[in-house]
């Protein structure tokens, strides 16, 4: 379990709470990923993407390069998943790492955008674990 520390105000009161993550993507992470790079890629090229995320080893990076490299929006607070993801992050229940993809023009979220979108609300300096291809 990998774990991000609470950052330290004068005084060592805590800024913000922990975020903590699974080790690993879960294994329905890759199938929904795989869906959704269908979406830019054909059926072979997604699955072949998929396959190599599952090898890669998990690296670290923070919400808002993430954000920066995807050239996506963020989806606000009142976004529904969103939310249930900061209610994880408030309860203390570790997340998937995200699943990432480099092409020539943007990064692409393959999995866990609702989850970069929750912890950049949460802190945008947090390092999220992420598989990238």
């Amino acid at each position: 379990m990998w774990v991000v520390a609470n950052q330290k105000a004068k005084g060592g009161q805590a800024l913000t709470k922990a975020v903590y993550w699974f080790d690993e993507p879960e294994d329905h992470n890759y199938p929904a990923a795989e869906e959704y790079l269908m979406l830019h890629f054909g059926r072979e090229t997604a699955k072949g993407l998929s396959d190599r995320l599952r090898r890669e080893s998990v690296q670290y990076f923070k919400a808002k390069d993430i954000f920066r490299a995807s050239k996506l929006s963020h989806a606000g607070i009142s976004n529904e998943q969103v939310e249930k993801t900061l209610e994880k992050i408030e309860n203390g229940k570790k997340l998937s790492p995200v699943l990432l993809v480099r092409c020539i023009n943007a990064l692409i979220i393959a999995d866990g955008y609702h989850r970069v979108c929750a912890v950049y609300s949460h802190d945008q300096d947090v390092k999220i674990p992420c598989k990238i291809v």
